[in-house]
């Protein structure tokens, strides 16, 4: 009676083939809740401290519950940072390279996958150093090219390298679509084939409704590498459309000249608390993309077999 009483507390405390057991159950959720807290606490010490007003920021008092819910600050940083003509310009640059991007590297990873042809091997290792050389290597011979051809200042300086499938890291979601096709099985194609069914109408029919996580990942990634780049964005686009986070990064020269010092009260001061706002309004947008395409996205990953990426 006591070896059953001990053998059902020992499989409770550290599990059985059936359990993990109440004490590897409390370090995982231990060490979820610390991993969280990193990841989490920058972006509760943000939203907190641009609800701040300038008494709750002088305030040593006042950590983590403002005194009151002071929106000064969110109202300043939308005015300085232009937030409609920003946001609207962000989606463009960011959504349009985007989508071409994927569509180019979905066709560029299938035929990859499925065909065989002479310097297979030598183009995938070309494709592999587009993405592992630093874009600061190659950028002078872009920009030379892209002067000869008038694209520099247009958003056909970023569109056209994507319509050629040179888009932004486009190496690893090219990668992403040769491994998911390349698990495609093959007798699927062979029927169609026999049905007389086209490469173009295998792809659209077969190849694509399998690739849906594929396509997702690529989507997602690909919009926020886009949204945050901004060292080739000033360099092609030559400063005629401001992005967010270019605005962001001069944010204090805008403000500045929006609410110059010594002329403007305590509450129009560049603090703190503003800076936080304008940042919390740049990646407002990313945030509530993912919100809304959480559940697709977690998805994909784990039918796509990236987790290690």
């Amino acid at each position: 009676m006591k070896n059953i009483n001990l053998d059902s507390l020992k499989g409770f405390l550290f599990g059985n083939r059936s359990s993990y057991g109440l004490v590897f159950t409390i370090v995982l959720y231990l060490l979820l809740i610390a991993i969280g807290f990193v990841y989490l606490y920058p972006l509760l010490f943000m939203l907190v401290t641009s609800l701040k007003s300038p008494e709750d920021l002088l305030n040593p008092m006042v950590q983590w519950v403002p005194t009151q819910i002071y929106t000064g600050n969110y109202e300043r940083a939308y005015h300085v940072l232009d937030y409609p003509n920003t946001l609207l310009s962000s989606i463009m640059i960011s959504v349009i390279p985007s989508l071409i991007q994927t569509v180019v590297c979905s066709l560029v990873g299938y035929g990859l996958a499925r065909y065989r042809f002479w310097g297979k091997n030598l183009l995938i290792m070309l494709i592999l150093a587009t993405f592992i050389i630093p874009a600061q290597n190659t950028i002078i011979p872009q920009m030379l090219t892209y002067k000869s051809f008038g694209l520099l200042g247009n958003i056909f300086s970023l569109i056209l390298p994507a319509l050629l499938g040179q888009g932004l890291k486009s190496a690893i979601f090219i990668l992403i679509f040769y491994q998911t096709f390349l698990s495609l099985p093959k007798v699927l194609e062979e029927a169609a084939r026999l049905d007389g069914a086209s490469d173009l109408k295998i792809f659209t029919s077969i190849a694509l409704p399998s690739a849906i996580p594929a396509f997702v990942i690529s989507i997602i990634f690909s919009i926020v590498w886009y949204w945050n780049e901004t060292y080739m964005t000033v360099i092609f686009l030559e400063g005629g459309v401001q992005t967010l986070p270019m605005q962001l990064s001069k944010f204090v020269q805008a403000y500045e000249n929006l609410y110059p010092p010594g002329v403007v009260n305590i509450f129009d001061r560049l603090n703190e608390a503003v800076k936080l706002s304008g940042t919390f309004l740049n990646i407002l947008p990313l945030l509530l993309m993912y919100f809304v395409l959480q559940k697709w996205f977690v998805e994909s990953i784990e039918r796509s077999g990236i987790t290690g990426e």
